[in-house]
């Protein structure tokens, strides 16, 4: 295993996970077996977990919207966390959960087409949870930047300045 090449995989794949074998082996000097065991490898150990196209869906018909709900839980015994984070993101609408230092315990984000579908399930299937002690939802209004990409380009004025 060598942990800089797996290194220099990573930071090239997080930024176009869409690079192939052949364009990685070029860009790292490598050879494509090389790069393709290393990446095979990095799988199976859980390293890379999947690939991802990141969407502006604001650009698109499609009606979506993306919530961020804190949750405040009582941690199981034994467990600590895990046990309740399972139960959370074994819902299919959670699209990501994260535990938190702070004053909540994780934050869930969701996706849905309405505030009302999003609030829906907050009440009805996450706020029920028994370790559950109170949550906030967040309704996300427009994103400027995700996954390090800027989704909205400064707009340019190319109007010409008149001066008198």
């Amino acid at each position: 295993m060598n942990q800089e090449l797996r290194e220099s995989i990573l930071k090239l794949l997080e930024k176009n996970s869409r690079l192939d074998l052949k364009e990685l082996a070029v860009l790292l000097d490598s050879t494509e077996a090389e790069i393709a065991n290393e990446v095979a490898e990095m799988e199976k150990e859980h390293i890379i977990c999947g690939y991802h196209t990141l969407i502006n869906w604001d650009h698109t018909s499609r009606e979506q919207l993306t919530a961020m709900i804190e949750v405040k839980v009582t941690p199981q015994r034994g467990e600590g966390f895990d046990k309740i984070a399972e139960r959370i993101y074994n819902f299919p609408e959670v699209k990501a959960l994260y535990l938190m230092s702070g004053a909540y315990d994780f934050m869930v984000m969701l996706e849905g087409k309405t505030m009302k579908e999003i609030s829906m399930f907050t009440s009805s299937k996450l706020a029920p949870l028994e370790a559950v002690l109170s949550t906030a939802t967040h309704f996300v209004l427009k994103k400027y930047k995700d996954h390090g990409t800027v989704l909205e380009a400064k707009k340019v004025d190319k109007r010409q300045a008149v001066t008198p």
